[in-house]
């Protein structure tokens, strides 16, 4: 059993009796100000200040006027996370941020900067139950779902910390984001509102394991945000040894799910495939992933695996290439990338730094 310090339990009683605004919606923000008395514009304004200005003290909000403001300060929570560190890599533009819950609990954003792109990897859980055999977040178990406004905070802390402009956003981080699909969709929806972050829904991807009805859901929803779908083997046996979801929904399942997502106009499901050295990165694993994959319009994204310690390492650079060489001269609709992995001396893969502030938290 976890005891929660007396600061953080009198801290989460104060929080809990004030409306947390933070994540809330274009119409909901609306609706919520016309239930305080306040007219539907003021609900824009203030989706305006929180999303494209990033200001969280009603006192800035210089539009507003000045009674309103001061309910906004007394009644209402504008910052669901704080800032515990930054780590920078010195080997690229990459910055890893840890970040405290209001409760105690710690996630993880990495703003990874390459060129004029600016991607931000998000998380939406605290930990994970899906324990993939390979990912450190899912060794540390589930705590809970983040908010929508947990998961929109990261991005504004991030954009205040960086200069360059977010361009791109990849929710990859911590967490299953199908197991928490809601206020994932929503933070989706406020980073591509012109009056929120105004980002193109080409730029929002988001990642999953395999949660096949909420894939059946987001594209019988028509959800315009981009799709990729965590493969990371060629066949059943092999992927169920390292993802347990694979007993419930199975690799050809998510491939009639892709194929689906990718007939609908302007779509193309993207397959990530994480390398494990001497387990899934043989050139028969390739010859299968083509045979898998051939005549669906999609990108292969192949991922050289960033250790995060046990068992798996990180295949050399030939191995890499001669896989990826076999998929190039197997290709029939679908496009092949090799994502190299940043951050590797600051703990960028998932869920390594907040594991280990956990462990210190509760020691």
């Amino acid at each position: 059993m976890i005891e929660v310090a007396p600061s953080i339990v009198k801290n989460m009683k104060s929080t809990i009796e004030k409306h947390t605004l933070k994540g809330m919606s274009f119409s909901n923000l609306q609706n919520w100000c016309v239930d305080q008395g306040e007219s539907r514009f003021r609900g824009i304004q203030l989706f305006e200040w929180m999303y494209q200005h990033g200001i969280n003290d009603p006192r800035e909000m210089s539009n507003i006027r000045k009674s309103f403001r001061d309910y906004l300060i007394t009644n209402c929570l504008f910052e669901t996370l704080s800032i515990e560190q930054i780590l920078s890599s010195a080997l690229e533009p990459t910055q890893k941020f840890l970040f405290k819950t209001l409760d105690g609990l710690f996630i993880e954003a990495v703003s990874i900067i390459d060129g004029v792109r600016h991607t931000v990897c998000l998380s939406t859980q605290i930990g994970c139950n899906l324990k993939c055999d390979f990912c450190a977040t899912g060794q540390m178990g589930f705590s809970r779902n983040l908010s929508s406004g947990e998961i929109v905070d990261q991005l504004i802390h991030v954009r205040k910390q960086t200069h360059q402009p977010i361009t791109n956003i990849v929710f990859m981080g911590m967490g299953e984001p199908f197991l928490n699909y809601d206020n994932v969709m929503d933070a989706a929806d406020i980073f591509h509102n012109q009056r929120g972050f105004d980002l193109a829904s080409s730029r929002i991807t988001i990642s999953t394991a395999g949660i096949l009805p909420k894939i059946e859901q987001f594209i019988h929803e028509k959800r315009k945000f981009k799709l990729a779908i965590s493969l990371n083997a060629p066949d059943d046996v092999t992927r169920s040894k390292i993802m347990p979801v694979n007993n419930k929904w199975s690799i050809q399942e998510l491939i009639h799910a892709g194929r689906a997502y990718s007939k609908m106009p302007r779509r193309e499901v993207m397959f990530e495939y994480v390398l494990l050295k001497g387990f899934n990165d043989s050139e028969d694993d390739a010859m299968q992933l083509a045979r898998l994959l051939k005549g669906i319009e999609c990108k292969i994204n192949i991922i050289p695996y960033n250790a995060s310690g046990g068992i798996y390492k990180r295949p050399d650079e030939q191995t890499v290439n001669e896989f990826a060489k076999v998929l190039s001269g197997k290709r029939d609709t679908y496009r092949v990338l090799v994502r190299r992995s940043k951050g590797e001396d600051i703990e960028a893969a998932c869920g390594q730094l907040a594991t280990k502030s956990q462990e210190n938290a509760h020691a």
